[in-house]
């Protein structure tokens, strides 16, 4: 028997959802599945491929999870798991994983990004603990609806950036706040991905490959034809507008993930995109996004300046540090400092400059942990999560308006975060949450 809804099956389940039968109900204290410090994790993976690979092999890989179920649209990527897990229950669509495995204790979501918030929304109503890849959802609300969700409920989250619990982001952390550098006056950071296209979308339909159910990958998105050689399906998702969250979000919540740990940055007050905007359908390139946050315990003063550029676009040649010919790295950071700059790439050591100043500076000392079985022994009761959702979520919050801001280009943009709204351009505001297509609605988001 097939572990995957057949296609009636799944349009008639899709109606149950829009009606509002299927949603999944908000969690109680008896129906958490909890596990101990001694049991086994009962985990299921939705996503198969990929970094959704990566993952299940990082939470299963110390002997204390035990992946149970996968969830994968294509079922032909789905199968390549069978050799590693031969006992695993595959389905193609998500819903009904979560329905029938009464046994989980977690999931992982690591899919698209327009599908982290609905699903990783429904596994924490039904009380399991969540692993959500990043940027933590593709809308600003979804990322605020999450956090909440999971703080209310004390679910165990994580969201996977990984270089987070890296040595090498802790000690450049360590780094800025023992106060090396002084008090940090601007940051610039930046990643040489090009997740945009300037170019239209393709006006064809082609063929469905066997075995991939193309309704269930565009999920909340409004329908339209699937485009073949690697348009959408599996990594180009990330340059359209309706799927991905272009470089930035791709690549933001990684680079940007020290800059917000090492200064203790909260949400921004303003920000102003300087790049070109994004088409009808597709992110754009190049961009370059100046945010001004509110200034803390480790800047010069009462607010601070963090800039982002990707593709070709790189700090101003006055900021950088002589690195002796050398060019900056292809992904990273430069923290201005009034004793000195920290270049941190991404991902290796941090190193400061000028060079001479720092002669006889000693690095300090961090440990490395291991990003994933945190997760799993934080699920199991040990200990908790560096990157939970009452991090990651801010966090992807504020990379997200950097997206919205692209859209309007050489505009300064203010932001009242308690109220999810730019104050002096209303018009933006349509673009913090988006509406779910009918059939994909999700209690709490939709």
């Amino acid at each position: 028997m097939k572990n995957h809804l057949s296609r009636r099956d799944f349009l008639k389940r899709a109606t149950l959802s829009a009606a509002g039968l299927w949603a999944a109900p908000y969690v109680t204290s008896g129906l958490r599945a909890a596990a101990g410090p001694g049991d086994m994790l009962m985990h299921a993976s939705i996503g198969t491929s990929g970094m959704a690979s990566s993952d299940i092999e990082a939470i299963t890989r110390g002997g204390r999870a035990h992946l149970v179920a996968v969830a994968d649209v294509d079922l032909t990527k789905a199968q390549a798991l069978k050799k590693a897990f031969p006992d695993v229950r595959i389905y193609q669509d998500w819903r009904e994983l979560l329905d029938r495995e009464k046994s989980l204790h977690s999931v992982n979501v690591t899919v698209p990004d327009h599908m982290h918030a609905p699903i990783a929304m429904a596994a924490m109503q039904l009380g399991r603990h969540v692993y959500c890849q990043k940027p933590l959802t593709h809308d600003v609300y979804e990322a605020r609806r999450l956090t909440e969700f999971a703080r209310e409920n004390k679910l165990v989250t994580q969201m996977g950036i990984q270089i987070h619990s890296s040595g090498t982001y802790r000690e450049a952390v360590r780094i800025i706040q023992d106060g090396a550098i002084g008090k940090v006056k601007e940051v610039h950071t930046w990643s040489n991905k090009t997740w945009g296209d300037p170019s239209p979308r393709p006006e064809r339909a082609d063929p469905v490959p066997a075995d991939f159910n193309w309704d269930a990958w565009l999920g909340t998105a409004a329908v339209r034809p699937f485009i073949g050689d690697g348009y959408y399906h599996p990594g180009n998702w990330r340059k359209r507008l309706d799927f991905g969250t272009g470089t930035f979000g791709d690549m933001g919540c990684h680079i940007y993930d020290p800059v917000f740990k090492a200064l203790e940055l909260t949400a921004p007050i303003s920000l102003r995109s300087e790049g070109p905007a994004p088409n009808e359908w597709n992110w754009g390139v190049n961009a370059r996004i100046e945010y001004v946050f509110p200034g803390t315990d480790f800047t010069e003063a009462g607010t601070v300046k963090v800039t982002w550029y990707d593709g070709n676009q790189r700090p101003p040649k006055e900021v950088q540090p002589d690195l002796g010919g050398e060019r900056l790295p292809g992904q990273g950071s430069l923290f201005i400092g009034t004793k000195g700059v920290m270049m941190l790439p991404h991902i290796a050591r941090a190193q400061l400059f000028p060079e001479k100043d720092f002669e006889n500076w000693q690095r300090p000392r961090v440990t490395e942990n291991d990003h994933w079985q945190q997760f799993v022994e934080a699920c199991r009761g040990n200990g908790k999560t560096a990157a939970s959702f009452d991090y990651s979520g801010p966090l992807t919050e504020a990379i997200l308006l950097g997206s919205v801001a692209t859209r309007f280009p050489s505009a300064t943009m203010q932001w009242n975060a308690k109220n999810l709204k730019f104050t002096n351009l209303p018009d933006a505001n349509q673009y913090i949450r988006r509406q779910y297509r009918k059939g994909w609605d999700v209690r709490g988001l939709s």
